[in-house]
């Protein structure tokens, strides 16, 4: 399973989910489903945003997690 890991990333760097929603200019009801981990189908053009604004690598944010 892929996992998001937007709200760990954000709580470290102080930024709120409105924040990060104005500043990639991505609607924050879709920044929510990212935070919440709520997405099926991942967009490449919203995660190159988020890694933008956010200075990091996709790897910081997105992990692989092994089913049971």
């Amino acid at each position: 399973m892929v996992r998001l890991k937007i709200d760990k990333y954000l709580d470290k760097r102080g930024m709120t989910r409105y924040e990060l929603a104005k500043r990639t200019e991505v609607k924050f009801q879709t920044i929510d489903r990212y935070y919440k981990n709520r997405v099926v189908r991942y967009d490449s053009y919203i995660l190159d945003r988020i890694c933008a604004v956010l200075e990091c690598d996709l790897s910081d944010i997105i992990e692989y997690v092994k089913d049971n």
